[in-house]
């Protein structure tokens, strides 16, 4: 780009409403109003967050939940012959019980011990057949049920990690980790044990019923009739309990997102004694969990005795129906014994219909929240087939970039810029002016509205992530590191990178000095988020991290800023050294990096309104100018003002266009 300080074009217009991704990029999230599919997002995000109820049933999340975990298909037709085995041998000690008792001891021939003994081992060989396909289909269940909530971790973590920056800063850490963590594991106990209660009670129930109708239809009739008003009964708490569960999940990720932030907090919360005010809102969030929690017990604490009233009512109907009707109902002593029996087996698995249904519902509802975070729709799209970036120093190419998050105002107006290979380039401006935005779009987290962005002249919409991330990387500000060795950490840089890359990192940078003054060395651990370094030491070592990556084009969220001045020393010297053979451009927050730049935007309100060297922007009135005078400002000697007049004079003839102005 030319050295001489202009400024960009006048802005076009802005892009209509609800046309929200550039040309060959995936699909955006539409903003406008009353669209369905913006519903949706919000939807989506709203139930991402917490803050809004599944208005679904339990058969919708269940179908939804297997659609995407073939886990629990493989193999499902052995399981659950292993369980109907299961249940089918239940039911054969009842008869049994009934042929003994008829055939073995009141029969025409009286005693028959041969036959008692026959039918005992038979029922003896029978039970050990049911224990033994009974724990096979636990164990299958339990393989199964652990690979589905490895599957949900995995494809919940990854599709987290896709979503676009408006989502991560729109959602709180906790909130976040409670899908990936408590959420699935509300899954972990229905799916070995309500599950299988399940499946094999369900076959108990036909089974029986079946059986029971064989034996006496009449007997059978009564004790269906008095089961019958458990049916609207259960669908009633079923439904309201669902609800209830939902609520549950989303206080826990609200206690969560409390206590993340408290226990990362802890430091200024101890300055500034926060402690009553922190305590206060914890306490808060935790008494919401707790009425939650109670008011979802409640259901399950009233379905308990109603489902055991009607099955006892159903057990003394048919003996006070079996014994003094007998007649009337055509039943035996030894029919009358099995089918109490039978009507024992049916009320077992019904009574336990008010555990199992309370587990399942805990279940779906952590279920149904984390399918609304894969709901959320993956903004940034990679390419199938992307091409790869050139080796080398990168040249950036930006042309009509327009750029809003989801549902917020515009943040970047019409940008348009070109930067040589090998430049190093400082972005500056105020809070909120769209520099980081534009670094951001740089990386493709996320994608511009309107507008293309060419690197190394190839469209990064089209880029293969893998090059992309081979070629293009960026230093945040707080230099994120992890609980781990300082050396690690630098390799980090790189997948294949070794020890031995990672101290030829820190030689190249000079950094040498600085890494025998700290205690360890390589080996030092640095702590969680680097918190035994300080700021200046981290960035160190993320300058470090980017020298092993060694990418094309290098993005600095200002790498200097919060540091003492000997840090700030090493870190200057450091990125001399690391931008040597490659692109690098800097958000500098302070105008000593933009002293030291090739070339200098200028952003203001979204727009580059200024472009040139220091001393080019230095010389004119703008934006820039009023920067520096409040970086300056009561510093300047005489001589400064003269300079700056002097500047002034040459820079009369060069028209410059900028915007308001505004506090550095």
């Amino acid at each position: 780009m030319s050295g001489s300080a202009n400024s960009s074009p006048p802005p076009r217009a802005p892009a209509a409403p609800g046309d929200n991704r550039a040309p060959g990029s995936g699909p955006a999230a539409p903003t406008a109003p009353g669209d369905s599919a913006a519903s949706g997002v919000e939807e989506a995000i709203a139930l991402l967050d917490g803050n809004a109820a599944p208005d679904v049933g339990a058969l919708t999340v269940l179908r939804r939940g297997l659609a995407i975990s073939p886990e629990l298909k493989s193999g499902l037709r052995v399981t659950l012959a292993m369980a109907f085995t299961a249940a089918a041998g239940r039911l054969i000690v009842p008869i049994l019980v009934q042929q003994v008792l008829d055939r073995g001891l009141l029969g025409e021939g009286g005693y028959r011990p041969g036959f008692v003994l026959l039918a005992s081992c038979l029922a003896f060989g029978i039970v050990i057949v049911v224990f033994a396909a009974a724990r096979t289909t636990h164990i299958r269940l339990v393989t199964a049920a652990e690979s589905l909530l490895l599957g949900l971790r995995i494809r919940a973590f990854e599709h987290i990690h896709k979503l676009s920056m408006a989502d991560h800063t729109g959602s709180r850490r906790g909130v976040l980790v409670s899908r990936v963590t408590s959420d699935v594991e509300s899954l972990a106990q229905f799916t070995q044990w309500g599950a299988l209660s399940w499946i094999i009670n369900s076959s108990i129930v036909v089974g029986t019923l079946t059986v029971m109708t064989v034996y006496n239809w009449k007997l059978t009739l009564l004790v269906v009739l008095c089961h019958l008003p458990l049916i609207p009964f259960l669908r009633w708490v079923q439904v309201r309990q669902f609800a209830a569960y939902g609520l549950v999940r989303t206080r826990v990720s609200e206690t969560l997102g409390e206590t993340s932030e408290a226990v990362s907090g802890a430091p200024v919360i101890r300055a500034y004694g926060y402690d009553a005010t922190l305590r206060e809102r914890l306490d808060g969030v935790v008494d919401r969990q707790y009425g939650a929690q109670l008011r979802s017990s409640i259901w399950f604490a009233g379905m308990l005795p109603v489902v055991d009233f009607f099955s006892s009512l159903s057990l003394a109907m048919a003996v006070g129906a079996g014994v003094w009707w007998s007649g009337s109902v055509d039943v035996g002593v030894g029919e009358l014994v099995a089918f109490l029996f039978l009507v024992n087996m049916l009320v077992n698995p019904i009574a336990e219909v008010g555990e199992v249904m309370d587990q399942t519902q805990t279940a779906l509802a952590g279920w149904w929240k984390i399918l609304a975070v894969l709901d959320v729709p993956v903004e940034v799209e990679e390419p199938e087939d992307g091409v790869d970036l050139p080796a080398g120093p990168l040249a950036v190419a930006v042309a009509g970039v327009n750029f809003r998050y989801r549902d917020g105002e515009q943040v970047l107006h019409d940008v348009d810029l070109s930067i040589a290979a090998e430049s190093n380039v400082a972005v500056v401006g105020e809070t909120g002016s769209g520099k980081t935005t534009l670094a951001r779009l740089l990386t493709r987290l996320a994608d511009p509205t309107d507008g293309t962005i060419l690197v190394g002249g190839v469209d990064l919409a089209t880029v293969d992530p893998a090059s992309r991330r081979r070629a293009i990387r960026m230093v945040p500000q707080d230099g994120f590191l992890f609980d781990t060795s300082i050396g690690e950490n630098i390799c980090f840089g790189r997948p294949d990178a070794t020890i031995d890359d990672a101290v030829a990192a820190v030689d190249a940078l000079g950094l040498t000095d600085w890494l025998a003054r700290v205690p360890g060395g390589l080996d030092a651990i640095v702590g969680e988020r680097g918190g035994r370094l300080s700021v200046g030491e981290r960035q160190l070592v993320a300058l470090a991290r980017a020298q092993v990556a060694d990418p094309g084009l290098l993005l600095l969220d200002e790498a200097t800023s919060a540091v003492d001045p000997e840090t700030e020393e090493a870190l200057v010297a450091a990125l001399s050294r690391l931008a040597a053979g490659r692109t690098m451009i800097s958000i500098a927050h302070r105008l000593s990096t933009a002293e030291r730049a090739d070339l200098v935007l200028v952003f203001d309100d979204g727009r580059i309104v200024q472009q040139g060297t220091h001393e080019e922007l230095v010389s004119v009135e703008g934006v820039y100018s009023t920067m520096y005078d409040s970086w300056i400002g009561n510093t300047r000697t005489d001589a400064t003002v003269q300079l700056r007049q002097s500047l002034r004079t040459v820079g009369e003839s060069r028209t410059i266009r900028y915007g308001r102005r505004s506090r550095w």
